[in-house]
């Protein structure tokens, strides 16, 4: 890894990245403070008056009756999904497409450092900025809870939720650093890029609006995230993570490997 050039991207993205971690944490520190055992009735009333699809759609139908299970189907089926993909498409394009595109790859290319140093640092910010967020949700997420309603909180499957929501976006991530490898137009590196993930969102909300369409989940890899089953300690949690951290390998080596080997319009 090329530290001088890690520090770059990390100079370069931290402020989207702030932006990101914030807006999250704030809708995560409103719906914990939302949460009442007494009057989670009443919220479920509240829901049932907006549309049944888009209820479905965002994964609202069930608020469960715990802490963890209001946050999993509030907080997780929508919100941890959506923004750390803008977070995802963003980076991603940045790190790679971005640079070949304005000419500045040449610049990194003449430098004593070889190619697959480069990319590999490339994928190892992306990696670890997007580790960062879901840490950061962790520990702020344990903390505002403890702080609010003591005890209530699930920590080991707040932990185990997170987890999975973080391979699903190592996933995405990789999807995305693959596509800004193999392109050296920042246009159709963030076309690919935002385009598949946007898909898989789409086609999840799509897959829990109507049993009639149901069949579309086995085309994203959002319905991997599933927190009624992964807090029910499903034994389908471990494979999802198998399939979840696969796709992630397959497609940062991907990536790598492609760049590694392909010419550059230097």
């Amino acid at each position: 890894m090329n530290k001088a050039l890690f520090k770059a991207n990390l100079k370069g993205n931290w402020l989207i990245a702030v932006i990101i971690m914030s807006v999250m944490y704030m809708y995560l520190a409103v719906m914990i403070s939302m949460f009442d055992p007494e009057s989670i009735e009443g919220l479920r009333e509240m829901i049932k008056m907006l549309p049944k699809e888009l209820v479905s759609a965002m994964g609202f139908e069930d608020l469960g009756t715990s802490l963890t299970t209001y946050l999993g189907n509030m907080y997780y089926n929508f919100i941890a999904i959506m923004f750390p993909m803008i977070y995802v498409i963003i980076a991603s394009n940045r790190l790679v497409a971005k640079h070949v595109d304005s000419g500045s790859m040449a610049y990194l290319l003449s430098t004593p450092n070889s190619r697959l140093k480069i990319v590999a640092t490339q994928a190892i910010y992306l990696i670890s900025s997007v580790a960062s967020i879901f840490l950061f949700l962790i520990l702020a997420g344990i903390g505002t809870s403890h702080a609010m309603f003591p005890g209530e909180l699930d920590t080991q499957g707040f932990i185990l939720l997170n987890l999975v929501t973080l391979l699903a976006f190592l996933a995405i991530s990789g999807i995305g650093f693959f596509f800004s490898c193999i392109f050296d137009d920042t246009k159709y590196a963030l076309g690919f890029g935002a385009g598949v993930p946007i898909a898989f969102f789409v086609l999840n909300m799509l897959a829990n609006a109507g049993d009639n369409i149901s069949w579309v989940r086995f085309f994203t890899i959002f319905t991997l995230i599933n927190p009624a089953e992964i807090l029910a300690g499903s034994a389908f949690t471990p494979i999802a993570m198998l399939i979840l951290l696969s796709i992630a390998a397959l497609a940062y080596a991907g990536g790598i490997i492609v760049f590694n080997r392909r010419s550059l319009p230097l």
